[in-house]
């Protein structure tokens, strides 16, 4: 059998900003190269099997990937791969971030730090050599079609992919009561670390080491990265509301907390982002 060369696309990351997930690589590789990443890589990474077998350590775990599974890995995870020494590794990867990623993969249900077992009759399979192939013939400068596509693969990975359940025990399915206590909480500002540890019914100390290695972020700053997107669903979707209103129905204390906290995570005011995107 002869194999497919390499492929790889990196999009610009100017280009990919504001986006809610902006790939930064897609690519394919015939000959899995040993790589090792002390400390972690800076996107979230899917890495999948098309051929033979890897060997993947991470968070004081060795996991094989077979062909026809995959994992996740969050940003900042320190990790290391290789091919397994009997034959070649031939994968897949996918590298994405983007100021709603976090919060995408929540509101799937797509665990990080996971193996996944892909249904080979599912859409999801050939996905990302759908995705390339198109890049072969498609000029995408700004990422845009492309991120549509990443929004499809997290979409249908929830939706098709089989999680083991060592993993799943130890990541997203114990901070799934909390994730949906933010759902319904997260206009009260009066919200604190305690009230979330004690609807996970853990320690804060447990709940913050949870997220860490689920998102990579603490809870409270999850938390944040919630109501902003909150906050740009109803700026974009409610001329009638005022900042102020805006501040306070996302749980902010005060408009100029807001307005800061909006600023520091996009780079714009709420009155610029409604601007550009009502």
């Amino acid at each position: 059998m002869t194999a497919k060369a390499m492929r790889r696309f990196v999009f610009s990351p100017s280009g990919a900003s504001g986006l809610p997930v902006s790939v930064e690589s897609i690519g394919y590789n015939p000959e899995q190269e040993p790589i090792s990443r002390p400390e972690g890589y800076p996107k979230y990474h899917w890495i999948q099997t098309e051929e033979g077998e890897g060997i993947l350590h991470f968070a004081n775990e060795t996991v094989r990937l077979t062909e026809g599974t995959g994992v996740l890995l969050p940003p900042g995870l320190p990790h290391r791969y290789e091919a397994d020494p009997a034959g070649v590794w031939r994968t897949y990867y996918l590298t994405f971030g983007g100021e709603a990623a976090a919060h995408i993969l929540a509101s799937f249900g797509v665990l990080t730090s996971s193996l996944y077992r892909l249904d080979t009759d599912s859409p999801f399979v050939p996905l990302l050599s759908h995705m390339l192939a198109r890049l072969d013939t498609d000029t995408d400068m700004f990422g845009l079609e492309t991120s549509t596509d990443a929004y499809r693969f997290l979409g249908l990975l929830s939706k098709y992919g089989q999680v083991s359940q060592m993993s799943a025990s130890r990541n997203i399915e114990r901070l799934i009561p909390v994730l949906k206590w933010m759902e319904q909480n997260f206009s009260d500002s009066d919200v604190g670390l305690d009230d979330l540890a004690e609807t996970a019914q853990m320690s804060g100390r447990q709940l913050s080491k949870l997220f860490q290695r689920a998102f990579s972020l603490s809870p409270y700053a999850y938390f944040v990265q919630m109501r902003i997107h909150k906050a740009k669903e109803l700026l974009a979707g409610r001329s009638d509301l005022t900042v102020a209103a805006i501040a306070e129905h996302t749980g902010f204390r005060d408009p100029s907390h807001f307005v800061a906290t909006f600023r520091r995570n996009t780079g714009m005011t709420p009155q610029q982002f409604r601007k550009i995107y009502s």
